[in-house]
């Protein structure tokens, strides 16, 4: 008996070790997560940090000199460029080094690995929209660089140099709950990184919807209710710039073509209210005589941050600002003498091809009036705890079929043949992004600016620029197919060589403008130019709200300091509400409201049309306007093949101010019809009822910051790793346009001189470990809408007191 006694002790025992040891599903295994000796115990830090320490690493060619502020931000000073971009790469991993892994292997297709199959869909897309195929040509590119490829190189050793330092304990966080180990960075990587910037930025798509549209409706209302240039605009190149340049022949249209589409396919559609703002002032409108530049990128706001703040100084170049980790060198940042920000163009430049293949083999595509050889990719999509996934994705000329849809008739091939959704993407080819950024980064005027620009290719970006030389400029920026207009606004026909790219626009034909008259430049994602630009860029930009208030306050703003700017930058007064509000006032009948909706009326008439955070009226006016336009549009556009596809907010204005006896204000599920003064009464006294509702009588409830969410989520979407909800004001269409999760990642304005002082803040810290102080220590800062200034310093022998460690890396003999 005792001997069974024992034996089922020990077996129990020996069970429950493997049990807590053992990955379940999401679980991680709970021993080895929970253990004191390498659990996540390991991963809490002290506040308190020496002030000077010491580190030996084989690599090195000199020493290196890093200073840490009080935020934690590195000062690297670097007797060489290798060593720069070695430390560059080794304090990132020290900060950073799962978010290294997880942005990598999220753009390779490769999170099933450490995820399990709940990842594969998103890898087997990443793999099947060409993204390591992207990768693989960039890296080709960018490697055959002399300078590049050494900076590549150089970071890669950097960042591997302290993932050998690491045993399990010394694992960030994410990987002790995910129950895997980092592996070595690769130079690829550098390059997945960029290719994940052009899915964020320049990778939504709504051909499929449109096209779909334009069977519903046919061409005339398509073209009416989706214009190619909107009702309002304040164009990022003045109207009215002459083009002095001889523009190539623009393209002849192909016949017309309406691709058929297998509606179940999920595809990135483009998501409105999203953006960002950069611009930069005279010094003419200054108080300094110099210019000013600001710069507000809007993404998706993660802990850690997208982006890694840091100085790098060498011999020959001395930068400040912000980097990606996985890339070397600054992205967003000034010099002593330039500064330079980007934000988004949205640039037509990626684009779907209906395939019409011989037979189900596929070996054979019907393009040109004769049949063309496929070629394949093998994808090998590997999956923790199952075998892995082998994909065999066809590629054209066109680029990889993502897609094979259902077989249908076709007009060259009799019966049924098989059809896919080919994708020609710019981020498939040849480029050297990491080239503009190397030379903005040792860059010295005007001339640097422009010669760093014709290196990059994508994501087509809007470079604004000043300098201490006092110029100021904007370019909207990027590697753009030669098109005719609305080439891509539908599936192309991909038999027709007419639909396909026909070359591109020259460079220096980009739009640009150096030193306007006006003395100011800006962007705020909306059209790049007025309808006199002879090149189709896109049918389709930002609205023109956020532009409009910038251009409107900078046009009368004088002696503008760097205060000027953050204020500006914090900005949110809604152009909306100035353009509309009377408008739907006027339609509003008082007499026959109720005693609450006769509060929320007068309090509407009341308001100053600012997002703030204790705005009542901001509150009503948004749940106002989204009734409105969700009542006009969703029953026309209702169909799962449209994909809620509804005609844009400017074109919804221009409905309401301009067509009032539109036959669009009629819901067709209804037997009545339905006019515009009925929908906007019906919404206001709806979305008045619905508050009660949710919030109560009229009162603190209803104001914006309590109505609206607002977080800073991890990258892993666990609760307790996030901001969690906090108030803010702004919104999509303000210049502070904080909207569902995203808002200013990066908040930078940089006073050019003779001496150059930049500030800046992002919302989060630069460690990505939780359990450290400089996790989430300049939150509060940036939700405050304040700037702290950023410390540029000359030399590693500069004294300041925010200076709090120094790190003295020597070659390891």
């Amino acid at each position: 008996m005792k001997f069974i006694k024992a034996f089922f002790s020990i077996a129990f025992t020996l069970a429950l070790i493997w049990l807590l040891q053992t990955k379940h599903g999401p679980v991680p295994p709970v021993g080895k997560f929970l253990s004191p000796a390498d659990g996540f115990w390991q991963n809490a830090e002290s506040k308190h940090i020496l002030a000077s320490r010491t580190l030996n690493l084989t690599g090195l060619t000199g020493k290196v000199i890093i200073k840490y502020d009080e935020n934690r931000i590195p000062h690297i000073f670097a007797d060489n460029e290798h060593d720069l971009y070695y430390a560059q790469g080794y304090v990132t991993a020290t900060e950073r080094l799962w978010q290294l892994d997880i942005q990598t292997r999220s753009a390779a297709g490769r999170l099933a690995e450490i995820a399990g199959p709940q990842a594969l869909e998103i890898d087997r897309y990443h793999r099947r929209m060409g993204m390591v195929y992207g990768a693989e040509n960039s890296l080709k590119e960018m490697m055959a660089a002399k300078p590049i490829r050494e900076m590549i190189l150089a970071y890669t050793d950097g960042i591997n140099a302290y993932i050998h330092q690491l045993g399990p304990r010394e694992y960030p966080l994410e990987f002790k709950l995910l129950d895997y180990a980092p592996e070595d960075f690769k130079p690829i990587n550098c390059a997945f990184l960029l290719k994940l910037m052009s899915e964020t930025l320049a990778g939504g798509s709504n051909e499929f919807a449109m096209s779909n549209v334009l069977k519903k409706f046919g061409a005339n209302a398509t073209n009416d209710l989706f214009p190619d240039y909107p009702m309002r605009e304040d164009p990022i190149i003045p109207a009215g710039t002459k083009w002095n340049f001889k523009p190539l022949p623009i393209p002849k249209p192909s016949g017309s073509f309406l691709a058929a589409m297998n509606d179940s396919a999920k595809r990135v559609v483009k998501e409105e209210g999203i953006g960002s703002n950069n611009w930069a002032v005279a010094g003419s409108k200054t108080a300094n005589g110099y210019p000013i530049l600001a710069n507000d990128p809007h993404l998706n706001l993660t802990y850690p941050s997208i982006w890694f703040q840091l100085q790098l100084s060498a011999p020959g170049v001395n930068v400040y600002g912000v980097s990606l980790p996985g890339a070397p060198s600054i992205i967003l940042g000034f010099n002593n003498n330039i500064s330079w920000g980007i934000t988004n163009v949205d640039a037509d430049v990626l684009d779907w091809y209906q395939v019409k293949f011989k037979d189900d083999k596929k070996n054979e595509y019907w393009y040109n009036n004769r049949w063309n050889k496929t070629t394949r990719r093998v994808e090998v999509i590997n999956i923790r705890g199952q075998k892995p996934l082998i994909d065999t994705v066809i590629y054209t000329h066109h680029g990889p079929v993502v897609y094979e849809d259902k077989s249908k008739t076709t007009e060259h091939t009799p019966g049924f043949v098989p059809i896919g959704d080919a994708l020609r993407w710019i981020a498939h080819d040849r480029s050297n992004e990491l080239m503009t950024m190397y030379i903005l980064n040792h860059g010295k005027n005007y001339d640097d600016y422009r010669k760093a620009l014709t290196y990059f290719n994508a994501p087509a970006s809007n470079f604004v620029f000043a300098s201490r030389d006092k110029d100021i400029a904007i370019t909207p920026n990027g590697k753009f197919p030669l098109k005719y207009k609305d080439q891509g606004k539908f599936i192309l026909d991909g038999t027709d060589p007419a639909d396909d790219w026909h070359g591109w626009i020259p460079f220096d034909q980009n739009p640009t403008v150096k030193n306007p008259p006006r003395g100011f430049v800006s962007s705020a994602n909306q059209s790049s130019t007025d309808q006199t630009y002879p090149y189709y860029i896109n049918w389709q930009f930002a609205p023109y709200q956020r532009g409009k208030r910038i251009n409107d306050r900078l046009s009368v703003m004088h002696n503008a300091t760097v205060d000027s700017m953050r204020i500006l930058q914090t900005d949110v007064y809604s152009i909306r509400a100035q353009d509309m509000m009377p408008v739907l006032l006027k339609y509003l009948d008082a007499s026959k409201l109720d005693k609450t909706q006769t509060v929320a009326y007068n309090t509407l008439k009341n308001w100053d049309k600012n997002f703030a955070i204790n705005s009542v009226g901001a509150s009503i006016f948004n749940a106002w306007w989204l009734k409105i336009y969700d009542m006009i549009w969703s029953d026309d556009f209702a169909a799962k093949n449209l994909r809620d596809n509804y005609p844009s907010m400017d074109r919804t204005e221009k409905l309401i101010a301009k067509e009032p006896n539109s036959k669009w204000f009629d819901d067709t599920r209804t037997p009545v019809k339905e006019t515009c003064t009925e929908i906007i009464n019906a919404a206001f006294t709806n979305i008045v009822d619905d508050m009660v509702h949710k919030y109560g009588q009229p009162g603190k409830a209803w104001q914006w910051g309590m109505v609206k969410k607002m977080e800073v989520a991890h990258l892993t979407n666990q609760e307790a790793l996030g901001s969690g909800n906090f108030e803010s004001g702004g919104t999509g269409s303000t210049i502070n346009a904080l909207n569902n999760g995203h808002g200013p990642s990066w908040r930078m304005v940089v006073q050019m001189g003779p001496t150059v002082k930049g500030y800046g803040i992002f919302p989060g810290g630069e460690s990505g470990n939780p359990g450290s102080f400089y996790y989430d220590d300049m939150l509060k800062t940036w939700q405050n809408g304040e700037l702290k200034e950023l410390l540029f310093m000359q030399s590693p022998a500069e004294k300041s007191s925010r200076i709090k460690t120094t790190l003295t890396i020597s070659n390891q003999k």
